[in-house]
Parts: structure tokens; sequence; C-alpha cells
């Protein structure tokens, strides 16, 4: 597996609970650009077609576990 920044790391946790590059780049206090270019570049590195199976990395990985409803 490819390394991960630890703000691309953040951007795949956020994508993967559901935030648009908007929502990321607002929680993450940047541009919306730049949350577009670290989910991109996680893309990249993890070989990930779509943002679908980047989310399913996340929960494959432990990034991101199922929240009790």
């Amino acid at each position: 597996m490819a390394e991960l920044t630890n703000r691309e790391r953040e951007a795949v946790v956020l994508a993967a609970q559901g935030l648009s590059n908007d929502e990321i780049a607002e929680h993450m206090v940047i541009s919306p650009l730049t949350a577009k270019t670290h989910v991109n570049r996680a893309m990249t590195k993890l070989q990930a077609r779509d943002r679908a199976q980047l989310v399913v990395f996340a929960y494959e990985s432990g990034l991101v576990t199922p929240r009790n409803r």
C-alpha cells in the first residue's frame, strides 16, 4: 500500500463519511481545490478507480469504522 500523507488520510476519512470536496475543504480549513487534490492523490496512490473504492479502502483498512445508529 502506498503511504498517504496525514492530510490525504484525513481527506479519505472525511470522504468515507460521505462529505463532498467542499465539505472536506470546510472541515480541513483549506480550499475546495486543495481538498480535491488530497482526495485525488490518495485515489492515485491507492489505485482506487473511483470514490466508492476509496471508501471501501477506508473501511477495510480500519481508517473508519461503522457507526452504531
